[in-house]
């Protein structure tokens, strides 16, 4: 993330799309016995699990940053290569494990976060210094995570039925990538399982 960008867009996370970015909206179809598919669907289409995925154009930094969307080929590309959420670089990782930085939730979960299933991927450690001073947000209840085991565990998207009327959106699910279920969601974002999880001081050294 370069300094101009930093000083005219704020902290921009990486995963974010921006107003120039669009989703691509090609027909979906009901495969016989196998779920969704696209029309003149392309091998970029689905992950390695055969699930598929939601379409979007590429043209970060054009335009204005869209904070209430996800980027899904970035989220997946981060959450898969483990880089930081907001900057796209390598997250920091040590023995005690790879750092995340999460909303506090120990309030209204036992044993937070262990067990977690995280859409957001994880954090360097600059950006996680940054964006608990300039992320209001965070600032108000974040808590930094070192987690040792992360298992990719599925996705998170759209679910759809084959209807009267054709296929019918029914709610956004989070679901494993080898459940039967799988076939029948359009996928958004990336899910791994938190592990092993410690938290750390709250200068996240």
């Amino acid at each position: 993330m370069t300094q101009t960008h930093r000083q005219n867009a704020g902290l921009v996370p990486y995963i974010t799309a921006w107003s120039s970015e669009r989703t691509i909206r090609p027909e979906l179809l009901s495969l016989s016995g196998r779920g969704l598919g696209f029309e003149r669907e392309t091998p970029h289409d689905r992950d390695a699990d055969g699930v598929l995925w939601s379409r979007m154009t590429s043209a970060a930094h054009q335009g204005s940053p869209d904070h209430g969307r996800v980027h899904p080929q970035r989220q997946r590309r981060a959450m898969r290569r483990l880089l930081c959420q907001v900057c796209g670089g390598p997250a920091d990782r040590t023995d005690e494990g790879v750092l995340w930085l999460l909303r506090d939730d120990r309030d209204d979960w036992p044993d937070w976060p262990e067990g977690m299933a995280a859409t957001h991927p994880p954090v360097c450690l600059p950006c996680a210094r940054a964006a608990t001073r300039l992320c209001p947000h965070l600032r108000r209840r974040s808590v930094a995570v070192r987690v040792r085991e992360y298992e990719t565990c599925g996705v998170y998207g759209s679910l759809y039925r084959p209807g009267l009327l054709g296929l019918e959106a029914v709610g956004d699910v989070v679901v494993a990538s080898t459940e039967p279920l799988a076939r029948w969601v359009l996928a958004a974002q990336m899910v791994r399982v938190l592990r092993g999880c410690s938290l750390v001081r709250p200068d996240v050294r």
